[in-house]
Parts: structure tokens; sequence; C-alpha cells
């Protein structure tokens, strides 16, 4: 890593566009769904060049290659220059169905949900994904 600042992980799952958030991304890891070469690792561990990352968002797995650590956030058009998607199509299809599930969604029309609903909702929800 000569001349490359080192980057935590957390910072560039967040940089690379895979988590939302900086946060999100160090709960993934607080949580152990975060794995380089196929070991837990802390929020705080650096990324190196050609390492595999693997990120456990239910019910898929997805696995990344580094290609180059960045630290600041870069556009989605950016993204692929610094990190190699290595998911398969099986694992990005369970990700889509996740997304597209629309069972807890209410009728257009029916107003907001009452506060039982939504915990029926919520509950919904985590028994499904985690």
């Amino acid at each position: 890593m000569t001349g490359i600042k080192p980057i935590r992980i957390d910072k560039y799952l967040w940089a690379v566009r895979i988590f939302k958030t900086r946060s999100m991304a160090s709960e993934a890891c607080r949580k152990g769904r975060i794995l380089i070469n196929d070991h837990e690792v802390k929020a705080s561990r650096i990324v190196a060049e050609n390492e595999i990352i693997t990120v456990k968002k239910p019910p898929a797995i997805l696995r990344y290659k580094v290609i180059v650590p960045v630290e600041k956030r870069v556009s989605a058009k950016l993204a692929p220059n610094y990190i190699d998607d290595l998911t398969t199509g099986e694992e990005k299809m369970k990700l889509v169905q996740k997304q597209s599930d629309g069972s807890w969604y209410r009728e257009k029309g029916s107003g907001r949900p009452t506060k039982k609903e939504r915990r029926n909702i919520n509950r919904l929800r985590e028994d499904i994904y985690q």
C-alpha cells in the first residue's frame, strides 16, 4: 500500500456505495455481516487491494473485490473503477426479489397505518429478513 492512505472498511463500503450511510456500514460490521477473505471484521479494519469482501444483506450474500481503496464517496458511475462485483446472478435476484416484494404495502387510498398495524408490519419484516 505504498502511497495509498489506509482506509477503514466501513468508510470504504460507504464510499463505493454498497451502503447508503457510513453508520449502516459500521452496524453491519458490528453484526458480523462483513467478511474480508472469509473472516469477520470490525469497522476499523483497514482495506487493501485485491481483498475479497463478502457482505451479507439478508437474504442475499454479495461478494466484491477491492480494486483501489478510496476514502471519499464516489458517484455511482465511478464506483466500478474502485470495486469489482463478483456476486452471482442468483444472489442478485434474491436481493431484487426482496426489494420488489410488496407484501406489507397498503392499498392506495387506505390512509396511514395505525400504530398497531405499523408494529405488525415491522415484525413481519424482521421475521423475513433476519
